[in-house]
């Protein structure tokens, strides 16, 4: 295996991946994030590579100026951060990324994120979500502070803006107040692209009313065609366009010339996972509601485990999985090592080209997110061997066709929500 063991720190390596992905016409690479170390032993965490990381924004800041078409999207927390803090940074990495940033809404799910902001443990699952909702409404009426047109920097006249064309927030709500306005000017896709995971209830809710790139683990295609249903009515609901979200679950490619080179393949990866890293997989994903080292890990996955507070949704699906499939511990922890819980395509490039189909064409996906088992060959061989056979079959572009991210999605570029309907008079701040 030809893995980079200090990607998570190097950003030759960050240029490289997105460069490569730049060139193969991808819309957009993606940055996963927790304030906070994810593995609850330190002998997991002696064999984890994720352990140490850039802070996604900063990141972001470098590849803008290294990519000029590819959009660049990073994580960021409502639990623990403040609207006008992230208004503000996502307002400049897409002006200085001219229109290709988008912000990943997360409530945080990682429990040791807690611990590190004066907290002992995480805020209810639902009251995160509250907080979530009017942390992006805050956010939203932020970058609408100024009219598209509002800086008209007329040298004789010494008039740099418009007073009629800013608008202070005068946010009072439960969690924020905030006066406003914004201290940078509308960013180029007036709103950064929304992206949002959330796949329980309440998460499906909040992406069906706030969320553009909607991210979704699924097992199935008939569970990801009732996601599909469940989180487009929602946001048919809120008013909102079908075309207004696009639905993308994550794959987990490994491919080959052959079937049988596929499997091999597979494999070799899983004969390289520690127990250690797969168990403590297990434990983080289905919640920390399970003491996995109390048990024997060649025991059927108990169907009694009490409900997390952290990713509810990812919980379900995996027990729903090791039920379906009378999973042990073991097997369970084990087939989560490569795929996370995401779907896991093994076999040739018509073969897993047909499993992608099929979810599109059935209204299981508008897209995926591509999750390359290694970096870089897994992404080496998506590119050079999958990208080929979706451009012959016409289901994948060969350049960029816009120059914004929202414009290469084929999303719309939202209006001013308050400065639109001003007219003449500007809101006024308040003393």
């Amino acid at each position: 295996m030809n893995a980079h063991s200090d990607a998570g720190a190097n950003i030759e390596r960050y240029k490289s991946y997105t460069t490569k992905a730049e060139a193969a016409a991808l819309h957009f690479v993606f940055v996963a994030d927790t304030a906070g170390v994810r593995e609850s032993t330190v002998e997991a965490m002696s064999r984890s590579g994720r352990v140490v990381g850039f802070e996604p924004t900063t990141l972001l800041a470098a590849l803008a100026m290294t990519t000029k078409k590819i959009g660049l999207v990073a994580t960021a927390s409502t639990t623990f951060n403040e609207p006008y803090n992230l208004a503000r940074v996502f307002a400049s990495l897409d002006h200085l990324s001219c229109g290709r940033v988008g912000w990943n809404v997360v409530t945080s799910a990682n429990p040791f994120e807690a611990q590190n902001f004066n907290l002992r443990e995480l805020p209810p699952h639902d009251e995160r979500y509250e907080r979530a909702a009017e942390f992006a409404e805050v956010v939203e009426g932020l970058w609408d502070s100024w009219a598209d047109d509002a800086f008209v920097k007329q040298r004789d006249d010494g008039i740099f803006f418009d007073p009629h064309k800013v608008n202070f927030l005068n946010h009072v709500g439960k969690y924020f107040a905030t006066r406003g306005p914004l201290n940078i000017s509308r960013s180029p896709q007036g709103y950064p692209v929304i992206a949002q995971a959330g796949s329980s209830p309440t998460g499906t809710w909040f992406a069906g009313r706030y969320g553009e790139l909607i991210f979704t683990a699924q097992q199935s295609i008939e569970d990801a065609k009732e996601f599909y249903k469940s989180v487009k009515g929602f946001a048919r609901d809120f008013g909102r366009w079908d075309a207004d979200l696009l639905v993308m679950p994550g794959i987990v490619p490994i491919v080959a010339p052959t079937t049988q080179e596929a499997e091999e393949k597979r494999q070799a990866l899983q004969s390289l996972i520690h127990e250690d890293i797969a168990v403590e997989l297990a434990k983080r994903l289905l919640g920390y509601v399970m003491d996995v080292d109390k048990l024997s890990l060649d025991e059927p996955v108990p169907d009694d485990l009490g409900e997390t507070n952290n990713m509810q949704s990812r919980q379900k699906l995996l027990l729903d999985t090791a039920r379906e499939k009378r999973l042990t511990v073991r097997q369970l922890a084990a087939s989560l090592a490569i795929g996370r819980g995401h779907l896991v395509c093994v076999g040739s490039p018509s073969e897993i080209v047909d499993q992608m189909e099929q979810f599109h064409t059935e209204g299981a996906a508008d897209g995926f997110i591509i999750m390359p088992p290694t970096f870089p060959d897994g992404l080496d061989d998506f590119v050079q061997l999958i990208i080929p056979e979706l451009r012959r079959r016409k289901l994948f572009r060969s350049e960029y066709n816009g120059a914004t991210l929202r414009e290469n999605l084929g999303l719309r570029r939202p209006g001013n929500k308050r400065t639109d309907q001003m007219g003449n008079e500007p809101i006024a701040p308040v003393v």
